[in-house]
């Protein structure tokens, strides 16, 4: 694929989308250009078509996107049928184990929610399909870095922020690596309160008919309720055995 084949203004436009966030929701021209690392006056103009395409909202400072961009986002769910065939799944292993279980998959440095049971909510952040997590610090994320090999897991926590979110998030690359390494081994991954104080969660992957990990899915629950040291007893089992069902299903 040559030069000539590929539209820049159409990556310049998605480099500026990316640029919103949850901690981002509003930006000015030059925040924008900043976090894209387009120069002010492409980033301007990508998001003065943003807005004049319905895109994006513009009170004469600050850019802020609207819910249409919602559409692009739902193309690629309403596309795959992976949301769609683990949704039943995922709203029964809620119900079995009495807390909430979601589906995600990896995109970058971060693991994106594709489907959601929510029995109650357990994060202060609203958790729901397009939601994202950094990988590193989540079940979901380490159980899918797990099937990488050891040189694409470093490659994706060199381009990770390795921030503390709580006191207990591991944030050494080299720890994080022997944690990738152990859950490789045992085939699921425990989080004890290291995306938020009171949380813990516990992820296994989904993998198709031959074998490839295509996501992932995890219990969470209050760890005043059901601590990590028990997540396994009481989750690993539902989990696997959902596991093996779909692994028959998935093409």
């Amino acid at each position: 694929m040559g030069e000539r084949d590929l539209m820049g203004g159409f990556a310049k436009g998605l480099k500026v989308i990316e640029a919103f966030g949850p901690e981002r929701q509003r930006l000015s021209i030059t925040e924008a250009a900043e976090i894209s690392g387009l120069d002010r006056a492409t980033a301007r103009r990508c998001l003065l078509t943003l807005a004049d395409q319905g895109y994006a909202d513009y009170d004469g400072k600050f850019f802020a996107l609207t819910p249409k961009v919602l559409r692009l986002g739902h193309a690629w769910l309403s596309a795959t049928p992976l949301p769609i065939l683990l949704q039943p799944h995922l709203d029964q292993l809620s119900e079995i184990v009495g807390h909430s279980a979601s589906a995600s998959v990896l995109d970058g440095t971060e693991v994106v929610y594709i489907a959601r049971a929510s029995q109650k909510r357990v994060m202060s952040i609203n958790l729901m399909p397009g939601s994202r997590l950094p990988a590193y610090s989540a079940s979901m994320g380490r159980v899918l870095l797990a099937a990488l090999s050891d040189t694409d897991v470093a490659t994706i926590l060199d381009a990770s922020v390795l921030k503390a979110h709580t006191v207990h998030t591991l944030t050494e690359k080299s720890a994080l690596m022997a944690e990738i390494a152990r859950v490789r081994s045992q085939g699921y991954a425990v989080i004890d309160q290291e995306l938020e104080i009171g949380l813990c969660s516990i992820a296994v992957p989904v993998r198709n008919e031959r074998g490839r990990v295509v996501a992932a899915i995890n219990v969470g629950a209050p760890a005043a309720v059901l601590p990590a040291s028990e997540l396994g007893l009481h989750c690993l089992g539902p989990m696997q055995a959902l596991q093996a069902r779909l692994r028959t299903m998935l093409a």
